[in-house]
C-alpha cells in the first residue's frame, strides 16, 4: 500500500513539474545564454517574479551596505542551488516513502541497516553522529572545491541533459533547459516544504497520509 501511495505521489507531483512551453522565437537569444541572465525563469503564468522589486537596485534594502551578498547574481545562485537540494530531496523523500532503500548497513558496528531507518523527519534523529559528520564533511568538499559556491553560474562543465553524458547546449534549447531547471526546482522547494509542514501537523509521513487519506481538503482525491 505504501509502495502505491507513493507511486501515486510521484505521478501527482510530476504534473505539477512539467515544463511550460518552450519559445519557438530566438531573435532575443544569442548563442550563448548566460545562466545568470535576469530572463532565465521567467515563463507564463508567473512571468518576471520579482514582489519586491528587488531587481532595481534603488528597491534593493541591501544593496547600500551588502552589494556583494546581495545582488541578483548571488540570489539566482542560492535560488537554483536550493532549487537543485529540493528536487533531490522531493526524489529521495518518495523512494524512501515507497520503502525503497539500500541493502545493508548503515552502521554495521551499532546494528543499523538501512531500512531501519523511518520514513520521515525522524530519519535525521536515527542516523549516528559519525553519519551526519560525514555527510557535513561531504558537502563542505562539494562546496569548496567541486562544486564551489562561489560560481555562481552553476555551470560546472557537467552540460545538461542526460546524466553523466555531458551535453552542451546553445540557444532557445538552452534557454528551454535552463526555465525548466529554475521552474522545477521552484515547485520542488515548495513540495518539500509542504511535505515537512504536512508531517509536522499531522504526525504522519506523506505514505502514512495518503494510506490514512488524511489529506484534508485532498482526501476526496482518494476516495
Amino acid at each position: 500500500m505504501k509502495s502505491i501511495a507513493a507511486f501515486l505521489a510521484l505521478v501527482s507531483t510530476a504534473a505539477a513539474f512539467a515544463p511550460q512551453s518552450q519559445s519557438t522565437s530566438s531573435t532575443a537569444l544569442s548563442e550563448r545564454i548566460s545562466p545568470l541572465d535576469p530572463s532565465i525563469g521567467v515563463t507564463e503564468p508567473l512571468g518576471l517574479y520579482d514582489p519586491l522589486g528587488w531587481l532595481d537596485p534603488e528597491k534593493d534594502p541591501a544593496s547600500k551596505f551588502a552589494t556583494f551578498h546581495a545582488n541578483f547574481e548571488r540570489r539566482r545562485a542560492v535560488e537554483r542551488k536550493h532549487g537543485r537540494i529540493a528536487m533531490v530531496a522531493v526524489v529521495g523523500m518518495l523512494f524512501h516513502n515507497a520503502d525503497i532503500e539500500f541493502p545493508g548497513y548503515l552502521s554495521k558496528e551499532l546494528g543499523i541497516r538501512f531500512s531501519d531507518v523511518p520514513n520521515g523527519m525522524n530519519g535525521l534523529f536515527s542516523i549516528p553522529l559519525a553519519g551526519l559528520t560525514q555527510i557535513v564533511f561531504a558537502i563542505g568538499v562539494m562546496e569548496l572545491a567541486i562544486w564551489p559556491a562561489s560560481n555562481y553560474s552553476g555551470n560546472y562543465g557537467t552540460g545538461y541533459g542526460r546524466p553523466f553524458v555531458p551535453n552542451f547546449l546553445e540557444g532557445d534549447e538552452l534557454k528551454y533547459k535552463l526555465d525548466m531547471e529554475i521552474n522545477q526546482g521552484r515547485a520542488a522547494m515548495m513540495g518539500i516544504m509542504g511535505a515537512l509542514v504536512g508531517e509536522a501537523v499531522t504526525g504522519q509521513t506523506l505514505a502514512e497520509q495518503i494510506a490514512s487519506n488524511n489529506l484534508g481538503l485532498f482526501s476526496s482525491l482518494f476516495e
